[in-house]
Parts: structure tokens; C-alpha cells; sequence
């Protein structure tokens, strides 16, 4: 295990923290900190490796975006709920308020849209503040992270992608372990999109409007123990 890993907008030669991994950092910085202290390619950085140093922290910019992605079942809400130290937004919380306030016996393909509503909404809302902000993802809405993106860079700040890499089996019996799956056709849907991401990460391909990119496996994931971002500039 290793100490913190910190994702800065900004830095030189002779500043850079120790500790710090490049490979994370956007183009201006890594172009002036080239010191890589791990074998990655662009800006993606594969904590799943055999070896790999595992960080217990991720530390951001202030302002910054962190998308979390990875099958239903995977852990991303447990993952955010339990690493994350400022706002986070996660669909999964907006889908339980509702759920409180719904009949029971209500199904709940019959209010989905207003919870999605709902969670987009507040998305809105969180993203206007301009603070740091952790994103739960499903990884089949590829315009979500496009818009992300915009909103990022529309207050100067990065995107940044979190991959959870878990076996189809360990989400599905994530599933089970919360009592509430998706249909075998959704899982499926998802499967391909996730799959088709780290695909594309493993080739040192970011998704659009990414600056760079984390692949966890479970054991990587239960090392971190923080997602920070730094303090806003006065």
C-alpha cells in the first residue's frame, strides 16, 4: 500500500509534491513535471496491476469532476459513500428518498423518471456551486460525461474518470447483497458499455472530454480511503 496520490492543475520541475503521479495531472502540468514514478500510458493509471502500488488517497483540484463508473452491483455508491470527504452525487441516494415517500407496492419503473429527474436536477445544482464533486456514473450515458465535462471546463477545471473493474459475477452478487437488481437485459446493456470502457482505457484511450483516468479492481478499491479536493484559491 501506498501513501496519497495527488492529481494537481498546476506544476513545475521544481515544485512537484512527492508522491505526486503525473500521469494524472492536465497536459500543462504534465508537460512540466515528467518524472513518472509508474509504467502508464497517456493519463490513464491501472491500479489493478500485480504489484501495483495501491494509494490510500486520491487528491484532486478545487473545482475539479470525478466521474465513478462501473456495473450495477460493483460498489461505486458504497466506494463514494465511504471515501468521499466533499459533496457527492450519487442517483442511488436520490432513488432511496423517493422510494421512502413511494407505496410500497408501488413498482418502481412506474416513477423512475422523476427520480432521474430529481438526481439530474440536483446535479445541476451541485455543479453551479463551482465545489469539487464526486459523480456516481453507470457508464451506458456517454452525453452525461460529455455534459460533465462542459461544466468543468466552463469553470476551468478537469474531468476526471474512475473506473470500478469487478468480475460480472461479483456485481451481480452485489445485487443480491442490496436486495435490488436490474434486468437481464439492462446488466447486459451495461456490461457492454463497461466493458467497451476499459477497453479503451487498457490502450491508453480516455473517453471524450476526460483528462484522465483511474482502473480500480475491488482489492484497489477497498485500499483508498479518501477522494479530496484541494482548497479553492482566495
Amino acid at each position: 500500500m501506498d501513501g496519497p496520490i495527488t492529481v494537481r492543475a498546476t506544476g513545475t520541475s521544481d515544485g512537484a509534491v512527492p508522491g505526486t503521479d503525473t500521469s494524472l495531472q492536465r497536459p500543462e502540468a504534465r508537460r512540466a513535471t515528467r518524472a513518472l514514478r509508474a509504467p502508464v500510458r497517456g493519463a490513464v493509471r491501472d491500479l489493478r496491476e500485480p504489484g501495483h502500488r495501491v494509494p490510500r488517497q486520491l487528491s484532486f483540484a478545487a473545482g475539479d469532476v470525478v466521474v465513478v463508473s462501473g456495473l450495477p452491483g460493483s460498489g461505486k455508491s458504497t466506494l463514494m459513500r465511504r471515501v468521499v470527504e466533499g459533496p457527492r452525487i450519487d442517483s442511488q441516494d436520490t432513488r432511496e428518498r423517493w422510494s421512502r415517500r413511494m407505496p410500497r407496492c408501488l413498482p418502481y419503473a412506474l416513477y423512475r423518471p422523476l427520480v432521474r429527474l430529481a438526481h439530474y436536477a440536483r446535479l445541476h445544482r451541485t455543479l453551479r456551486t463551482g465545489a469539487g464533486l464526486v459523480v456516481h456514473d453507470c457508464g451506458t450515458q456517454a452525453w452525461v460525461r460529455r455534459w460533465l465535462a462542459r461544466e468543468a471546463a466552463r469553470r476551468d477545471a478537469t474531468l476526471h474518470l474512475l473506473l470500478l473493474d469487478v468480475p460480472p459475477g461479483t456485481a451481480l452478487a452485489g445485487q443480491g447483497a442490496r436486495g435490488r437488481g436490474v434486468s437481464r437485459y439492462a446488466f447486459l446493456r451495461h456490461r457492454r458499455a463497461v466493458g467497451r470502457l476499459v477497453r479503451s482505457l487498457k490502450d491508453g484511450r480516455l473517453p471524450s472530454g476526460c483528462a484522465s483516468a483511474v482502473l480500480l479492481d475491488r482489492p484497489a478499491a477497498d485500499a483508498l480511503r479518501t477522494i479530496a479536493f484541494a482548497a479553492p484559491r482566495r
